[in-house]
C-alpha cells in the first residue's frame, strides 16, 4: 500500500479492511494484492467494485490512510461513481477527483 508504514499503520490498515469483509472468507493479503493491481479478483470483488466499497464505507481521511492520493485518483478515474448507493456521496468523489487531479499535476 503506502510507503513508509509502521507496523501499527500496517496493523490498522489490516483491521480496515478486514471489517469489511468479516462476512466474507476473503484474506486481507487477497484484498491488499487486489487494491495493489496484483489480482484481478479477491473473492466476488473487483478492484474497481472494492474501491466503491471502500468509499461507501469509510471517511476520506480513512481511506487516505489505505490508499496513497495517485492511487485513489486512478480508481476514482477507472470507478463509475453512479454505482455508488448514494448519490450525494458520488459528488462528493466528482468534486474530488477534480481536486486531486489539480494537486497531483501540480506537484509534477
Amino acid at each position: 500500500m503506502k510507503g513508509e508504514q509502521t507496523p501499527n499503520d500496517q496493523q490498522e490498515i489490516k483491521k480496515l479492511l478486514s471489517n469489511l469483509v468479516w462476512d466474507y472468507n476473503i484474506s486481507v493479503e487477497d484484498l491488499q494484492d487486489l487494491i495493489e493491481g496484483r489480482r484481478k479478483r479477491a473473492g466476488h470483488y473487483t478492484r474497481e467494485h472494492f474501491f466503491l466499497k471502500l468509499l461507501e464505507s469509510y471517511s476520506w481521511f480513512t481511506i487516505l490512510k489505505i490508499l496513497p492520493p495517485a492511487q485513489i485518483l486512478d480508481l476514482l478515474e477507472r470507478s463509475n461513481l453512479n454505482k455508488l448507493k448514494r448519490k450525494s456521496l458520488a459528488k462528493k468523489y466528482e468534486y474530488i477527483q477534480k481536486r486531486l487531479q489539480q494537486a497531483l499535476s501540480a506537484s509534477n
